[in-house]
């Protein structure tokens, strides 16, 4: 009986210590393929291992923001519009997170419902708006979508490792119906090592406004209606160094090319920014400003904060301003060294206002 027992016993072990097959997936892997379909906010919640992300549109309801957090590598696209209902959420109202992403809107809306809050005052007062209304957190690619109708600042970026964004409209130009839309800012930075590359920004505020970060590329986009493109304003102990501003068009905007340092700024600088072959037209107040002087364009500036290596290189960067509007405005407490401004030429409006604190300019048309 003990011999019978221990042959059959014999017989089961290989059964027991048989090898998975090599090519059979974990549970863990199959989900990590998987594609993922989200037609809800609550949906979001549940694509952290989705190799394949499909947004097919949905409504947010009031008083829920939503949180996309991304598998490493994920493919995302977007299939239809995400429209938010009116919140008394603060913002943002949707964050996207995740390393090595690709964000495809398929040319689709994420609709704000701006009008919903615009009452003329912005982020100063008035109704409460979220902002900014998208946080974008990925590194990798987001492109081909429209955001439309931001209560206020539309996106902000703050990617930790390079990303690039293309194709990427922002339109907020209903806004302007009554002068009710206000810091409707485009694409806030405070982030390095980003493009931002053939897109739209139709808006009450900067198109971009730089406000920290280094290594960062805007080029070919178009830019109205606006505060123009903007380096700052900069803060205390915040620094924006090696910036190109090239191919872009600047129409009807209050300013054209605008640095701004917060006059009570200290620790704070700004260096290396090139700018080439942009073309400016429209501007009602000043074509290109610089000012340590900020909320004023013109004041007392600050000297606890420096401005160097401001330069106009490579094809020309033609700005053109309204008759009572000045060509180019500097107001430096402390900026320093020879910028080369050969490849600017300015015309229109007014004669230039100059307190270069320092710096010495070299070459160009103004």
């Amino acid at each position: 009986m003990l011999t019978s027992t221990l042959f059959f016993a014999a017989l089961a072990l290989p059964a027991v210590f048989a090898a998975p097959a090599a090519d059979a997936p974990t549970p863990v892997e199959v989900a990590k393929r998987a594609t993922c379909t989200v037609s809800s906010a609550a949906a979001a919640a549940s694509v952290s291992s989705c190799s394949t992300v499909v947004i097919t549109g949905f409504t947010v309801p009031s008083g829920t923001t939503v949180d996309f957090k991304f598998a490493t590598g994920a493919s995302v696209t977007m299939t239809g519009d995400i429209v938010f209902s009116k919140t008394t959420s603060a913002g943002p109202l949707l964050t996207l997170e995740g390393t090595s992403v690709t964000f495809n809107g398929g040319d689709h809306n994420i609709n704000g419902n701006g009008a919903l809050y615009w009452d003329g005052e912005g982020t100063n007062g008035g109704v409460a708006k979220p902002h900014p209304f998208v946080k974008v957190k990925i590194s990798g690619t987001f492109e081909d979508v429209t955001i439309l109708n931001s209560p206020a600042q539309a996106i902000s970026l703050g990617n930790d490792a390079a990303l690039l964004v293309h194709g990427v409209n922002v339109d907020n130009s209903a806004g302007d119906a009554g002068a009710l839309g206000h810091n409707t800012d485009g694409f806030d930075v405070s982030t390095s090592d980003v493009t931002i590359q053939d897109c739209v920004v139709k808006n009450q505020d900067d198109c971009i406004a730089i406000n920290a970060g280094s290594n960062i590329v805007f080029e070919n986009n178009q830019c109205s209606g606006g505060h123009g493109i903007s380096i700052g304003s900069i803060a205390s102990s915040k620094t924006v160094s090696n910036v190109k501003i090239a191919n872009n068009v600047v129409t009807n905007s209050m300013y054209g090319l605008r640095i701004k340092v917060d006059a009570d700024a200290t620790s704070a600088s700004v260096s290396t920014v090139t700018y080439e072959g942009n073309t400016v037209s429209g501007i009602s107040k000043y074509g290109i400003l610089i000012s340590q002087s900020y909320p004023d364009d013109f004041s007392t500036p600050g000297t606890g904060s420096t401005i160097s290596g401001i330069n106009f290189t490579g094809s020309t960067t033609s700005v053109s301003v309204s008759s009572s509007a000045t060509r180019v405005g500097i107001d430096c407490g402390k900026c320093s060294g020879t910028w080369n401004w050969a490849s600017l030429s300015a015309s229109g409006g007014k004669g230039d206002d100059l307190v270069l604190g320092g710096a010495t300019i070299s070459g160009g048309s103004y």
